[in-house]
């Protein structure tokens, strides 16, 4: 009984400590971008007269609006193909007994080894061959295929432990291939989509490497990547810099409150399913 109070109060604490690393540098980000325009403000100093007109000069400076809309497009061009191209493939390589499914899904796997950095190069030779420079759909397309290999990883560990049982009873009621996957398999696998959908939509809203080695127009880039114009622009203005990087992250920070649950449910589900 000891021992479990024992290693109850460490847990707790190490939580708490955990809890503390995580959110004191945002709390310092925030107390840092209430300070006046220009100054140099240290740690978590909260400024005697907060200068809630800084988020709105930030916003104004940085086009804010218009860096929206450029991240909702180019989310709503990747997350959707993302989702249904992993989905489909995940149901194939974990659930379906194609022909080299073992091989095909390997290399799925060592696509996951692959850094963006080490891409990048013949990335943006091939994406100028192509002629889409500084065009969203520069960040759009590849953004879909470096996906693929977690995206297809991710769908295949729900689908490997489907029962085949499913897919079966679906065929004697004479479901063809398409209709089990529609009907049966995508209702079943929601919390998974559901969880990646979320993972997809943080990873393309937050994209930086690509949008501002492939889109020289600000405008065009998601707002991670036109925080680097902002930051050339105002790197001297701590205050404003702070409320800038806290309207880059607060749209990520909603979904990810708003969802979290059905997030936490996928993954333990999956670890329930080993």
């Amino acid at each position: 009984m000891i021992v479990g109070r024992r290693e109850a109060w460490t847990g707790r604490a190490f939580l708490v400590l955990l809890m503390l690393v995580t959110i004191v540098p945002f709390v310092s980000l925030f107390f840092t971008a209430l300070h006046p325009s220009g100054t140099y403000p240290a740690g978590l100093d909260w400024p005697s007269q907060p200068q809630w007109s800084n988020f709105v000069t930030a916003f104004d400076a940085a086009h804010m609006g218009e860096l929206l809309t450029s991240s909702v497009l180019i989310v709503l061009g990747v997350v959707p193909v993302s989702l249904l191209l992993a989905t489909m493939a995940g149901f194939a390589v974990g659930h379906l007994r194609m022909v080299g499914r073992r091989p095909v899904f390997l290399m799925f796997v060592l696509g996951l080894t692959l850094p963006y950095e080490g891409i990048i190069t013949p990335l943006y030779y091939q994406v100028r061959d192509m002629g889409l420079l500084n065009s969203r759909w520069a960040i759009i397309l590849p953004l879909i295929g470096l996906f693929m290999p977690f995206g297809v990883f991710w769908m295949r560990a729900h689908f490997v432990n489907v029962p085949g049982e499913l897919s079966e009873a679906a065929q004697i009621d004479g479901a063809n291939t398409w209709q089990q996957f529609w009907r049966v398999h995508v209702p079943l696998a929601m919390p998974a989509i559901s969880s990646l959908a979320i993972l997809l939509f943080l990873w393309t809203w937050n994209q930086f490497l690509l949008a501002i080695v492939l889109v020289d127009d600000p405008a065009k880039r998601t707002m991670a990547g036109a925080l680097g114009a902002f930051q050339g622009q105002w790197g001297t203005d701590i205050p404003l810099l702070c409320a800038g990087s806290l309207l880059v992250l607060a749209p990520t920070l909603i979904v990810f409150l708003i969802f979290q649950r059905r997030f936490v449910a996928a993954l333990l589900q999956g670890s329930l399913k080993g």
